[in-house]
């Protein structure tokens, strides 16, 4: 038991998500290491984009970063137009969303990990229902999945002061007629140990000439 002020590795250090105003507006100057960050949105709103901006600015501050491409969709073209060095980028392609969370939780023990990425949580499917039949019920596999990771994952990632970043998709929920019938997938877990969740939303396009 101490003093929360005898303490000084409270202060949290973060890294710039490579926009002024998002880090003004986030209050810490940017998102938070040994933190888990959960970032969603509709599709094609810029999360990815987002995330390896992150990356970048966490490699040029000299920090070891992974991305888990559980989408298989990562275009190292594209990262490296927005400034990642994909060379000293870590890189992991899981086949099953059991796979993803252990080598994440692999990596957060180890220290040798400073910013990772998921992409996404969608994407992390459980290993009983790709082994199963098209059809098959598999109700809450994945949200039970994602709470026992989120568990071990979050005090790993605090001692080894390791940031860990989920994208997340949104789903439209059924038979809401009050409120906001969007949700994000993979139940409840992530909602509560996320210490900063982003809404991502895409407002228009810029044409050349604006």
């Amino acid at each position: 038991i101490m003093r929360l002020g005898d303490n000084r590795t409270m202060d949290v250090e973060t890294i710039s998500t490579g926009s002024l105003s998002l880090d003004i507006a986030l209050g810490a100057g940017g998102l938070p290491m040994g933190r888990i960050v959960e970032i969603y949105g509709p599709e094609s709103s810029g999360k990815t984009t987002l995330t390896l901006e992150v990356i970048a600015a966490a490699q040029r501050e000299g920090k070891t970063c992974a991305f888990i491409d559980a989408e298989h969709a990562l275009d190292p073209v594209y990262a490296k137009k927005l400034g990642v060095d994909i060379d000293s980028l870590l890189v992991s392609q899981p086949d099953t969303g059991e796979q993803a969370l252990e080598i994440c939780d692999a990596l957060a023990r180890s220290g040798a990990i400073d910013v990772m990425v998921v992409d996404s949580v969608a994407a992390l499917t459980p290993k009983a229902e790709i082994e199963g039949e098209m059809g098959d019920s598999h109700m809450g596999l994945q949200a039970r999945m994602l709470s026992q990771a989120m568990r071990k994952l979050t005090g790993n990632l605090k001692q080894s002061n390791c940031m860990c970043i989920f994208i997340n998709q949104i789903r439209m929920k059924i038979g809401v007629m009050f409120g906001n019938p969007e949700t994000t997938t993979g139940g409840n877990a992530l909602k509560f140990y996320a210490s900063v969740r982003l809404d991502i939303r895409r407002t228009g396009s810029i044409k050349e000439g604006d």
